[in-house]
This record gives C-alpha cells, sequence and structure tokens, in this order.
C-alpha cells in the first residue's frame, strides 16, 4: 500500500516538475546573447569567405603564370591550392547558411526579445 502511494505521489511531482519547466518562458537575455554571437560568427565567416575568393583569385594567376612558363610541379601544386581553396569557400557557405537558420529560428522562438532585438523585417 504505502509503495503504491509512493509511486503516485512521485508521478505527481514528477509531473509538475516536468510542467513547470516546459511552462516557463525562455530567459530573453540569453536568446539575445546567443543571436549576438551568431552575428559575430556570421560576420567572421563571411570574412573568411572573402578571403578565400581573394585566395582562389591568386590561385588562379599562379596557374596561369606557372602554364605559360612551363613549370608542370607549380601549376600542379597552384591546381591543388585552388581546390582547396574552394573547399574552404563551400564550407564558409555552408556555416553561413547554418548561421542564418540558426539566427531566425532564436528570433522565431524568442518573443519576449522585442521587434527592435532581430533586426529590420
Amino acid at each position: 500500500m504505502r509503495r503504491g502511494i509512493f509511486g503516485a505521489l512521485l508521478f505527481v511531482m514528477a509531473s509538475l516538475v516536468a510542467f513547470g519547466q516546459a511552462a516557463s518562458p525562455s530567459d530573453a537575455n540569453q536568446d539575445h546573447k546567443d543571436l549576438q554571437q551568431l552575428n559575430r560568427e556570421a560576420a567572421q565567416t563571411k570574412q573568411d569567405a572573402r578571403n578565400d575568393v581573394s585566395d582562389m583569385k591568386q590561385d588562379r594567376t599562379d596557374l596561369r603564370t606557372a602554364v605559360k612558363d612551363g613549370d608542370k610541379a607549380q601549376a600542379k601544386k597552384d591546381v591543388k591550392d585552388l581546390r582547396q581553396d574552394k573547399t574552404n569557400l563551400n564550407q564558409d557557405k555552408r556555416n553561413i547558411k547554418q548561421d542564418m537558420r540558426q539566427s531566425r529560428q532564436i528570433r522565431t522562438n524568442a518573443p519576449a526579445m522585442g521587434p527592435r532585438a532581430g533586426g529590420r523585417r
């Protein structure tokens, strides 16, 4: 009998705790900080992407010069560098898209941040 009552009481307490956690609003201040961090990361990723584009341009120029001069070893190295730059650029693009998705998710899930916190619409 005691075991049944104790089990029921434990179940009710666990349910109340679970309901209290689900019903509590998220911390708007923490959402704002997360959004700011994502914006900083996105800005850094965009800068990395711009650097990768300039590296690609330089590697293409080096490749053309090496081909023109007939330096096969240098041309092979430049092709490898160019492929690596393309890979880095694609990774930066994926990171930018992911940051944008997370930023959008934070803004839609946190209406307590206010209309100005999410930027222009």
